[in-house]
């Protein structure tokens, strides 16, 4: 058994210069007034679309992420309905084998702290799991059998594109106190990471 933490990685090759003034190209047709564009102009014009409400203007950009979370988190990120989603299926991983070596990798819950009586029996629980996981698919279970048992702290990796508007919205929706903890943990450090690249786009959202 292996306990990780949640962590992402950026997969679209960004080149925020270059994406600033794609969008003002392609917002710039709406007023016919592209001769306004100079190199400097793309930053301003984005964040005027922004002010004004023209959000439609920035789905003409999309960004694609590795994130590696709980099944629990991936459940709910997977409702936002204008994204696509590539993630690891339970059904053809087999945790007992493979590259990954024997064994469950499990996502730590933040809000429960290493030591505690809860940490203490969030830890019997997953050994149990694990437990039971490799001893079904010892006995001939097929990694779509035996995922039956496995927990929602399992570790999972999933792939999800969206453009800068579905974006804004997920980390608007996800990065609020009602969000669950450990959804809001892994969108604080992609909102952080998104605000340093592009905060023409992201700097307003709170985390």
């Amino acid at each position: 058994m292996k306990i990780v933490s949640p962590e992402f990685e950026i997969l679209t090759p960004l080149d925020p210069a270059g994406l600033l003034a794609r969008l003002e190209r392609a917002g710039r047709t709406c007023y016919r007034s592209e001769e306004r564009i100079t190199p400097e102009s793309a930053a301003g014009f984005v964040r005027g679309l922004l002010k004004s409400g023209h959000l439609s203007v920035i789905e003409h950009e999309s960004i694609s992420l590795r994130i590696v979370c709980d099944r629990g988190v991936s459940h709910e990120l997977v409702r936002h309905r204008l994204a696509s989603f590539s993630q690891e299926s339970t059904r053809y991983v087999n945790y007992g084998r493979g590259p990954a070596g024997r064994g469950l990798v499990l996502v730590k819950p933040l809000f429960f702290e290493e030591g505690s009586e809860k940490y203490r029996l969030w830890l019997k629980a997953m050994a149990a799991a694990e437990e039971a996981y490799l001893a079904l698919t010892a006995a001939g279970a097929t990694a779509q059998e035996a995922r039956t048992v496995l927990p929602n702290s399992l570790a999972t990796e999933i792939v999800m594109t969206a453009n800068l508007r579905q974006w804004r919205h997920v980390l608007t929706l996800r990065c609020a106190p009602a969000s669950h903890p450990q959804m809001r943990e892994i969108m604080k450090m992609i909102l952080a990471r998104f605000q340093v690249l592009l905060p023409e786009i992201f700097g307003d959202i709170a985390a």
